[in-house]
């Protein structure tokens, strides 16, 4: 239970049943980000509990409720730049999502255990069912498409990015190319990696749905790849494994960990004014769209992508224009080199 952060969600620390939900969540094999999500969202739902002295074993839906209208009245920590579902105030509507999605998988934890018998969270459903009658959900089911950044805006980053360690040069061109999620890009191993081929094999372990697949990589990246492993192998000699390590002096020579990635991020959105938008996800989110911009079929990027369904992938399809616009000139099939072989110049300079 070492990975837990409990130092972030203490209160589900205190409430025994929440506790041992959590550690269950990170037992079967959840990836840290979705073990540190579900913590944050029942941690913030046991304060409201608190607050309004509430017994979370015993809450009811009219409690359910009023947990729903204290998000949406709650000044939003993005500010002005998010749209909200009231003007002003309230969570975005993502988050408000996500949180209720831990707090009924909870209720669904302490009914198996047999300390409840109905969820009171519910699950909403917006078709008609055989009594003719739509159950809505809690939260209104709107579908938004990904961020990606403008032309414009991505040289901005990447000329931010080419002024980074060449560690994180090499880390920000592989997420790219391979649309890493930044639990498989800090989980790379040295042997991962076949240089040869330029090709890298994603261990079934550390997936979201747990299903090993092999992406590429081109050759600017592959180029700050053996730059990287020059400064590693002075920096840290021969040792293996994972392959980004921290060089900070507190955890020198440990691997990389996905908040500290996540950070590295976040100081180079805020250097081109991208907060709260420009995030280690985006890669991904831009690179499965070029992937769509360059003709390839939904298939093949949710191979790519290692999505479990297609209706995610179109979401790429979708953002690209293509269902609206055509296929793309043959020449589309090279954005994506373009996107980070500037990083990959004067490497030695």
């Amino acid at each position: 239970m070492t990975d837990i952060r409990w130092e972030r969600y203490p209160l589900v620390h205190v409430y025994e049943h929440a506790k041992k939900w959590i550690e269950e969540v990170e037992l079967i094999g959840r990836d840290p980000d979705t073990v540190d999500t579900y913590g944050r969202a029942l941690h913030d739902y046991l304060r409201f509990c608190v607050n309004q002295r509430i017994d979370p074993y015993t809450a009811k839906k009219f409690h359910i409720l009023a947990y729903v209208n204290n998000m949406k009245q709650r000044p939003n920590p993005k500010g002005a730049k998010v749209l909200h579902l009231h003007s002003g105030t309230g969570l975005a509507l993502a988050t408000m999502r996500k949180m209720l999605t831990a707090v009924r998988l909870f209720y669904d934890y302490l009914i198996e255990e047999g300390i409840y018998t109905i969820n009171p969270v519910g699950r909403g459903k917006y078709s008609r069912g055989n009594s003719g009658e739509t159950k809505k959900g809690l939260l209104p089911n709107y579908k938004k498409l990904p961020w990606i950044p403008t032309e414009e805006q991505w040289e901005a980053i990447i000329q931010v990015v080419k002024k980074e360690s060449i560690r994180n040069r090499a880390m920000f061109a592989m997420q790219y190319d391979g649309a890493f999620r930044r639990e498989e890009l800090v989980s790379l191993e040295i042997p991962d990696l076949d240089p040869a081929h330029r090709t890298v094999s994603i261990r079934a372990e550390t997936t979201k749905n747990r299903k090993g697949r092999i992406v590429v990589y081109q050759e600017a990246t592959s180029e700050l790849h053996v730059a990287y492993m020059r400064h590693r192998a002075f920096r840290f000699g021969r040792k293996r494994g994972v392959l980004f390590l921290s060089e900070s002096r507190r955890n020198f020579g440990e691997p990389l960990s996905i908040w500290s990635w996540s950070k590295i991020i976040e100081g180079i959105a805020k250097k081109v004014g991208l907060e709260h938008k420009f995030t280690t996800h985006t890669m991904r989110h831009l690179r499965l769209t070029d992937l769509a911009r360059a003709g390839w079929d939904i298939h093949e990027i949710a191979n790519f992508a290692g999505h479990q369904f297609h209706e995610t992938t179109q979401n790429y399809i979708h953002l690209s224009g293509r269902d609206i616009a055509g296929k793309l000139a043959k020449t589309m099939q090279k954005i994506h080199e373009h996107r980070i072989e500037e990083l990959g110049k004067n490497l030695y300079d």
